[in-house]
């Protein structure tokens, strides 16, 4: 497919994508009214300093197990959020960056059950997940600051994967496919639920050989999750680890590099009654990366990264309509590195959220954190949300917050020919604002989300350098980290949902941000490399027909604008059985075959077939 051109506006290039996605025949059945589907919320043992789906803010919630065989990985299940910048190097999560609204790789907060999972040594590892896609229920994403909730990192949002205990009985849920570039998919979930004692185990295997050489890739992960529901409450184990090796041709420079990343994470969570939950997480994170594939003796750099986090919060009901949120929680990490020597630090913060619902028409939530760190002082975090109950169907929101971030390891200590860290950067800060309506017609089949916002930071950490007269000499000097001053962005999101029938979604999202060109004759490596726009059409429910009940489809096309570049269309298709024991599936990615870059002059696979096969056995428990 031709690429779109710049000057043509992206909406245009979305339409003309989604004019060449197959259209459905019309139906001659009779209309049947609709009801009204309530949304759930899943019910985890994780305390949250402010429940996402209860607040004032932009949030949007992903169930994976609602759309079962779409996705291959969280990175490709994340897709579905416009407001979500996925910058891969490979397939099925492989080195992928993920930042929100515009922001940088780094100043977006992953979570694992409420607890902190960002690697210390470098934000390209963010998304270099412990956990198969297998062992989530739901992705909950907030769009906008969250360091009052979280603490650092959460500059632009923060995205939590949340579990859930198993329900009662036996299930064992495998698959397995193949496709192009000689790749091999594995999955297994099995789960076994009897009184008070739940155990999951999930696991993945994903291969391929590359599109080019050296692409080559291993994705692999492995958890147990155990729930033990006695007095005083539920207790919650979770053991997880990855192993990633693959090729990195052309992923830091024209070289034939190698690099292989392993991660372990454990956690425990205890509910102490109703109100009341402790929880403790470790991981440990190691990063082997050779320059030259065939000759590891010229550079090699091994990373070994350690966190943990503690936290004990509690929620009380003051009235009816009022809760206090607040708690204390401690963090540190540590780095032993052969090129970045070793480092260490820590954090203790406490924080406090009220929030009032049903003040009339209106609902309110204050918050703050205060952080205080082992060599920087403290950092103190204030929050606000509102929303006003306009009609029965608009309601309208607005919020601010303070947000920050630590420097990673590699930003104040790396070295290398092309990359230089700065050890006296200084933390990033900022402030976000936000005004939104939500609109939601009576009949329930039509929802609408809108939000404006604006986030003005300080101290922003980027890889720079000058552009010098003669260009062989800019092109030999290196990046350096610095701080840069008045990176402010602009934008607005906008979701809109529709029920066609009781089997049948259609979705429309889009998301765009804008920030001032950078100063005269600086080159940015990162800060001003962000998806400008981007704008998502998607279809979801059972092909019609006798049989088509039995067949879900999923049909999605992404189109993306990166600054100073052309917008590219990215569209799939997904297909499977969904009843009975054996359910086979087909997954078409990149359809029109488009040769586009994420990261650049990083190369993606293009037009992609996969086909398998899911083995799903169930016996309930009452």
């Amino acid at each position: 497919m031709k690429i779109c051109p710049a000057h043509l506006p992206l909406l245009f290039c979305l339409s003309v994508a989604i004019a060449q996605q197959p259209q459905q025949a019309n139906s001659t059945q009779p209309q049947t009214k609709l009801a009204p589907i309530a949304e759930s919320i899943t019910v985890t043992t994780t305390l949250e300093p402010l429940p996402l789906a209860e607040s004032d803010r932009a949030v949007n919630l992903i169930s994976p197990r609602d759309q079962p065989l779409v996705s291959n990985s969280v990175v490709d299940l994340l897709r579905q959020d416009p407001s979500l910048n996925l910058q891969a190097r490979a397939a099925n999560g492989v080195q992928a960056d993920l930042s929100l609204r515009g922001t940088t790789f780094e100043q977006s907060l992953i979570l694992l059950n409420g607890l902190r999972i960002n690697d210390p040594e470098t934000g390209h590892l963010n998304l270099d997940l412990p956990i198969p896609l297998d062992a989530v229920t739901r992705v909950d994403i907030l769009h906008g600051s969250g360091s009052t909730f979280y603490g650092s990192d959460a500059i632009g949002g923060a995205v939590n994967l949340l579990t859930q205990s198993p329900a009662p009985g036996l299930a064992i849920v495998a698959s397995a496919g193949a496709g192009s570039f000689y790749s091999i998919e594995q999955h297994l979930r099995a789960s076994y639920t009897r009184g008070p004692i739940a155990e999951q185990l999930t696991g993945s295997r994903d291969t391929s050989d590359g599109f080019i050489p050296d692409r080559n890739y291993s994705s692999n992960a492995l958890a147990s999750e155990t729930w033990l529901t006695l007095k005083p409450g539920t207790t919650d184990i979770l053991l997880a680890a990855s192993d990633r090796p693959y090729g990195a041709n052309l992923f830091y420079g024209p070289y034939d590099s190698w690099e292989r990343t392993k991660g372990w994470f454990a956690s425990i969570q205890q509910q102490l009654g109703q109100r009341t939950a402790a929880s403790y997480g470790y991981r440990r994170h190691s990063d082997l990366f050779v320059l030259f594939a065939d000759q590891p003796q010229i550079y090699e750099n091994n990373h070994i990264t350690t966190s943990y986090e503690a936290a004990l919060r509690r929620a009380d009901n003051l009235t009816p309509n009022a809760t206090l949120s607040y708690g204390l929680e401690a963090d540190g990490d540590s780095i032993r590195s052969n090129s970045l020597g070793k480092h260490a630090r820590n954090q203790g913060a406490g924080y406090a959220n009220l929030s009032l619902r049903a003040l009339g028409r209106f609902s309110l939530s204050l918050g703050a954190r205060d952080e205080v760190l082992s060599s920087n002082g403290n950092v103190f975090s204030p929050s606000v949300a509102t929303a006003y109950t306009l009609t029965h169907t608009i309601r309208l929101r607005a919020s601010a917050g303070h947000g920050f971030r630590l420097p990673t390891y590699v930003d104040l200590y790396y070295a290398d020919p092309t990359t230089i860290g700065n050890p006296n950067l200084k933390p990033e800060s900022s402030w976000s604002y936000e005004a939104g309506l939500d609109w939601t017609p009576n009949n329930g089949r039509l929802t609408l989300t809108a939000t404006t916002f604006r986030l003005q930071q300080k101290d922003t950490i980027d890889y720079s350098k000058l552009s010098l007269a003669t260009p062989a000499l800019t092109f030999a000097e290196p990046y350096q980290a610095v701080n840069i001053q008045n990176l402010n962005i602009t934008g607005a999101e906008t979701t809109l949902r529709l029920r066609l029938t009781q089997t049948q979604n259609l979705q429309f999202s889009y998301s765009g941000a804008h920030a001032a060109s950078p100063p005269a004759n600086l080159i940015s490596e990162y800060a001003y490399n962000y998806a400008a726009q981007n704008a998502i059409f998607a279809w979801s429910g059972q092909l019609p027909g006798r049989l088509g009940h039995q067949i879900n489809a999923h049909t999605q096309v992404n189109v993306i604008q990166r600054t100073q570049h052309t917008a590219y269309p990215l569209s799939d298709i997904d297909l499977s059985r969904n009843t009975g024991r054996i359910r086979p599936y087909l997954r078409l990615l990149d359809l029109s075959n488009t040769g586009y870059q994420e990261i650049p002059q990083v190369p993606m696979q293009g037009r992609t077939i996969l086909a398998g096969t899911e083995f799903n056995w169930t016996t309930l428990h009452h």
